[in-house]
């Protein structure tokens, strides 16, 4: 895999993110305007300077609701036109790998030249009403295969992945649950989460019912409503702006190696997937797991941790519950692997990949605050799973 050649020649030159909300009191859409308006003034900028606008808008849910652009998803070209601007640039990314995907978008843009300040924005909708059910009877295309059976939404999806990893090497709900406190640990600390000052004991994520054995409710993120921005410009011009530079140095993208049903997604089709995709991931940034500082993991659902600690050699396969129950993932710990310092999706709800995209932001930049790690140059966001996600590594501007 040949070297990303715009290797930290865009960065991120501000961001603003707003609270996240298990139920929002005012629309998804003039959130998304005033976080867009709030990125713009911490990156120094004004709208003027704006010539580029990039949004990844996928709704996702298995579940009945409607996907209205402005109340349950921001497209890009909906966000540029309530912002009242002309941007020669407008584009949106479609698919599983959302942040790593719409990222790419947004890097390419500003290293070709087609914009050289773009908005970059994601936006989440909480709806009302139960957020995967469905009311449909019957089903076609290939879902009349699965869906008849149970085997609809994302929740039966991971819980043959889980009980293939639990089988084959002997992890257990505990090793699960010791993820869903960390990242709780951490969201807790985080004014905007949905769970700030709201830890929890590993006796209440296992007393939490179950939804699909081995999977608990707390095993996933919970549906909450949030929008994050961030500007990316050439790190040139970032350098004259008031942060911090925080350089795009590569990313890798993935997708599924083998035909299957819908969501069916056995354990060994992920880490195949998933070590394809670490392997491009170095090839384009040129540094090796070793280089890291901070690694954030997507947790969406709490196996993908493993998964994604162990495509990407933070531990050989196997080994990630073993590591996570002799505390190497705390954050507190020194010398542990912070995975989930930002909190992950189950320390802030369902924000997809944004809290590991922020966390590599506000380390990187130095605006972590009281949360502020020393010694961190390389970080990298992960989201989604192994085999339909993608990866994205940060670095401060050298």
């Amino acid at each position: 895999m040949s070297a990303f050649r715009a290797r930290g020649q865009v960065a991120i030159a501000g961001y603003a993110h707003s609270a996240v909300v298990r139920k929002p009191e005012r629309p998804l859409g003039a959130t998304a305007v005033d976080c867009a308006r709030a990125a713009v003034a911490d990156a120094g900028l004004t709208l003027a300077d704006v010539d580029g606008v990039v949004a990844s808008a996928l709704f996702p849910t298995a579940g009945d609701h409607a996907a209205a652009d402005g109340t349950s998803m921001v497209t890009a070209g909906w966000l540029a036109e309530h912002l009242g601007i002309d941007p020669a640039y407008v584009t949106g990314f479609q698919g599983m790998g959302q942040i790593p995907g719409s990222v790419a978008i947004a890097t390419n843009a500003v290293a070709s030249g087609a914009a050289e300040v773009v908005v970059w924005q994601r936006a989440l909708h909480s709806p009302q009403g139960r957020y995967h059910g469905s009311a449909q009877l019957r089903f076609g295309g290939t879902q009349q295969w699965t869906a008849p059976h149970g085997f609809f939404g994302p929740l039966p999806m991971i819980a043959l992945a889980a009980n293939e990893y639990l089988q084959r090497y002997g992890a257990t709900r505990e090793d699960l649950g010791a993820i869903v406190v960390e990242a709780r640990k951490n969201g807790a600390r985080i004014p905007w989460s949905v769970w700030y000052e709201r830890p929890i004991s590993l006796e209440e994520v296992l007393e939490a019912p179950l939804v699909n054995d081995p999977i608990g409710r707390l095993d996933c993120d919970l549906p909450v409503e949030g929008v994050a921005t961030f500007v990316f410009t050439t790190t040139e011009r970032a350098r004259d702006l008031p942060n911090r530079p925080v350089t795009v140095q590569g990313y890798a993208n993935s997708i599924p190696t083998r035909p299957r049903l819908p969501l069916h997604w056995p354990l060994d089709d992920m880490v195949e997937a998933g070590t394809a995709l670490a392997d491009r991931l170095w090839g384009q940034v040129g540094v090796g797991p070793s280089d890291v500082d901070l690694p954030q993991v997507y947790d969406g659902f709490s196996p993908f941790v493993w998964l994604w600690m162990e495509a990407l050699g933070v531990c050989g396969p196997g080994e990630a519950h073993e590591l996570i129950a002799a505390g190497g993932i705390d954050s507190d710990r020194a010398g542990a692997v912070p995975v989930l310092s930002g909190g992950g999706a189950l320390g802030n709800g369902r924000m997809h990949g944004v809290p590991q995209m922020l966390e590599c932001y506000l380390q990187l930049a130095g605006r972590a605050g009281d949360r502020q790690r020393q010694d961190v140059e390389v970080a990298l966001a992960c989201h989604s799973s192994p085999h339909l996600g993608g990866v994205v590594v940060y670095a401060t501007d050298r």
